[in-house]
């Protein structure tokens, strides 16, 4: 019986983020106010307060759930048994994925977490930079076995990794390029020979 009753919370509580993304999306954060995103759920306002604090604690959550996934991935990526090269074009296909999925909710990460470096992206810093520091790895593991060229600072090349598809998916989310299947499959390579090609030995 009470497997029952707990079911209906979680529900309700998905609701209240999923209502979250699509108004923060919408109007973005600071914009948005909690009735904003209980009109959007469906829901009285006073529950989405039974289930956070405030719309930070929401966006802390949308976060959190989204970047771990991230971290869980490229962990993967690096336990496999594919070349460097490979696991790195996996990580970038995994991000060109996330978002081919819920555009809107990638959109609010990136425009209102890892970018507001004075807010959101310093609270979430460690998680941020784990992930540098996960992609970091597969580039020093890449140069050990020669891969890789030893000349550029893993860091370096993992914060390039990175920044080179936050601004592909920043293209797509403000309508600068454009973003058909064809789009994202090309993206999923492009980026990584774009970064692997200058790692490689001279």
């Amino acid at each position: 019986m009470a497997g029952s009753k707990a079911a209906p919370a979680i529900d309700k509580r998905r609701q209240i983020l999923d209502a979250a993304v699509r108004v923060f999306a919408r109007q973005g954060f600071h914009s948005t106010r909690v009735a904003d995103i209980a009109d959007e759920a469906g829901v009285a306002y006073g529950l989405v307060y039974h289930y956070f604090k405030s719309k930070d604690e929401v966006l802390n959550e949308l976060f959190s759930e989204r970047w771990s996934l991230l971290l869980t991935a490229i962990e993967e990526a690096d336990r496999s048994e594919a070349t460097p090269r490979a696991k790195l074009e996996a990580v970038a296909g995994f991000i060109v994925e996330s978002y081919r999925h819920d555009p809107e909710l990638m959109k609010v990460i990136i425009v209102e977490v890892t970018r507001a470096a004075n807010s959101f992206g310093r609270t979430h810093l460690p998680e941020i930079r784990r992930a540098y520091d996960s992609i970091a790895k597969i580039v020093a593991d890449g140069q050990r076995a020669g891969a890789f060229r030893r000349d550029i600072d893993p860091i370096f090349a993992s914060m390039s990794f990175y920044g080179a598809i936050e601004q592909q998916l920043s293209g797509w989310i403000f309508e600068l390029i454009p973003a058909t299947d064809n789009d994202f499959e090309q993206a999923k390579s492009l980026v990584t020979a774009t970064i692997c090609d200058g790692l490689e030995p001279r």
